[in-house]
């Protein structure tokens, strides 16, 4: 269990040439790549670098027999043709690339028990659900598949559902199965995401650093963990870089991108405003960074609008997105109740946590800027947000002319996916 390389720049960036030194670390840790599996994430994490970093990979290592690339999808649509191309490049031939569903193709590697859960969560689900084992499953290649050498790479941001993304969670998770991914997702949601998001030491982290260390030590992942950040001049740039196969190693880039990816504000903000990258966000299970990483800044009344030229459906899959427009965002209390009464939301935990995690809880209004042709206002409406039409928005708040933080009379976050913004005694406390 170590540490293999670990660079940072939290003032600047990291430059090429050290992105390409990382590489060649990870590869001469792990010596024998003839049979490769690279876990990046997908396309809904356009700003991670782990497109290059893949190319950078398959290009240093010479001779291989094998040269798989499987998306950590997670419950993510998969990835098709000119999405692969946008972030991998064209260097890797097609049929490298994986599809891993999240329903099927898996291999249970064991069980989080119950007690343990109910431990590391204060309780949280101890009445409601006492029995709360965790089955780990992840994607069967990962076991079956006769891999010399497994990469996951991704990038460590604040997240909503863990407290901090990747590490153990892009393996568990993002080429996890159904019950793991229902179960940790549920379990964040009730114990509230605000006292996680952009902290390490969460439940749910709890729960994938047992189910590493006691079902994928031997799997002998490397992990290639980027933090992120906007440089001076705007554009996305590197911040830190780490390889290794442990906890440690994970700690050390989420320190960084508390460093560079929380915005710590002195006072909570009566509007914010928040674009969605329609290249980025198709769908609200996506799109509802925007609430989840912006409600911490967000004063008691006062309103956040979403900007979301793209968004055209609910959820990434036909049965989610079933479920949202059936429940709607309605809250704790509506969702929980929910649950116990129908067994269709019981059998989707994940879609459950999500409702949670999409409603301000009635603490502020929550209005979602759709094109009608693509997302109607009835639609936008039924689940429990108010509406507006993308085009009038945009004319109002052009994404072009404005900047991150204070304009006039509203707070704009031009990238929610990639940070943090609270208030500060809600974060410090």
């Amino acid at each position: 269990m170590t540490t293999v390389f670990a660079e940072s720049n939290p003032e600047g960036a990291i430059g090429p040439d050290t992105k390409r030194q990382a590489i060649r670390a990870a590869i001469r840790h792990v010596g024998d790549v003839s049979r490769t599996l690279v876990l990046p994430p997908d396309g809904s994490r356009p700003h991670s670098e782990a497109g290059a970093l893949t190319q950078i990979l398959y290009s240093e290592m010479g001779r291989r027999e094998v040269f798989d690339v499987m998306p950590a999808l997670g419950t993510h649509r998969p990835m098709k043709g000119e999405e692969l191309r946008q972030m991998f490049g064209v260097s890797i031939p097609q049929r490298a690339f994986k599809e891993h569903n999240w329903r099927e193709d898996l291999a249970r590697l064991g069980v989080v028990p119950s007690e343990y859960v109910h431990q590391v969560s204060d309780g949280v689900l101890r009445d409601v659900m006492p029995d709360y084992d965790i089955p780990v499953e992840v994607n069967k290649r990962l076991v079956q598949g006769g891999y010399t050498a497994v990469f996951s790479i991704g990038q460590v941001v604040p997240h909503e559902v863990v407290g901090m993304a990747n590490g153990f969670k892009n393996v568990l998770v993002g080429a996890g199965g159904q019950e793991t991914i229902n179960k940790t997702h549920f379990l964040g949601a009730v114990y509230g995401m605000e006292r996680m998001m952009g902290r390490a030491d969460t439940p749910v982290r709890a729960v994938l650093n047992y189910s590493h260390e006691h079902f994928l030590k031997d799997l002998h992942i490397l992990y290639i963990l980027t933090v992120m950040a906007r440089g001076e001049s705007g554009q996305m740039v590197m911040k830190g870089i780490y390889v290794g196969d442990d906890h440690e190693t994970f700690l050390r880039a989420a320190e960084l991108s508390r460093q560079v990816n929380v915005t710590l504000l002195d006072g909570p903000q009566q509007k914010v405003v928040a674009y969605l990258d329609p290249v980025e966000f198709k769908s609200t299970w996506l799109g509802d960074k925007a609430i989840y990483r912006t409600r911490m800044a967000i004063a008691d009344g006062g309103e956040l609008i979403m900007i979301a030229p793209g968004i055209h459906t609910f959820g990434e899959d036909a049965e989610i997105d079933r479920l949202i427009r059936r429940y709607g965002y309605r809250g704790t209390p509506a969702t929980l109740q929910a649950l116990a009464d129908n067994a269709d939301l019981g059998a989707n935990l994940s879609a459950a946590g999500h409702l949670i995690h999409g409603s301000s809880e009635g603490r502020f209004r929550i209005i979602c800027a759709t094109d009608p042709s693509k997302l109607t206002r009835e639609e936008v409406e039924s689940v429990g947000f108010e509406w507006r039409d993308v085009s009038r928005v945009l004319a109002e708040y052009n994404p072009a002319r404005l900047s991150d933080g204070p304009n006039d009379g509203f707070y704009y976050v031009g990238a929610p996916a990639l940070g943090l913004w609270s208030v500060r005694e809600k974060f410090e406390h």
